[in-house]
């Protein structure tokens, strides 16, 4: 069964940083893509960043420049480096790592928590 595990959340002033750190367990098999989602409270989730097996990342608009996605293929962990963190960025963060073979699909962690003080 795969499980997806965020970590690394927490409270931090603007202008400060924070490094999130998602672990993929269950499977010897690597992600196709993995990625990390933001929801702060009343909005839709929606996209950070993400990680294609072939290292193609992509930004939203919002962090660029600020945040950094990195991956470790032989553990199946993600992480976030987030920089010059802003109020808008609270909310929370969910790793998602989806396969295209074996257990395929799309697996989500709980969520960790990111508040970001003015």
């Amino acid at each position: 069964q795969v499980q997806v595990v965020e970590s690394g959340g927490g409270l931090v002033q603007a202008g400060g940083s924070l490094r999130l750190s998602c672990s993929v367990s269950g499977t010897l098999i690597g992600a196709k893509t993995m990625a990390w989602y933001r929801q702060a409270p009343g909005k839709q989730r929606e996209l950070v960043a993400s990680v294609t097996n072939g290292d193609e990342t992509n930004y939203a608009d919002f962090v660029k420049g600020r945040f950094t996605i990195s991956r470790l293929y032989a553990k199946n962990t993600l992480n976030l480096q987030m920089n010059s963190l802003k109020p808008e960025d609270t909310g929370a963060y969910f790793c998602s790592a989806r396969f295209i073979v074996g257990a395929r699909g799309t697996y989500w962690g709980q969520g960790t928590q990111v508040t970001v003080s003015s």
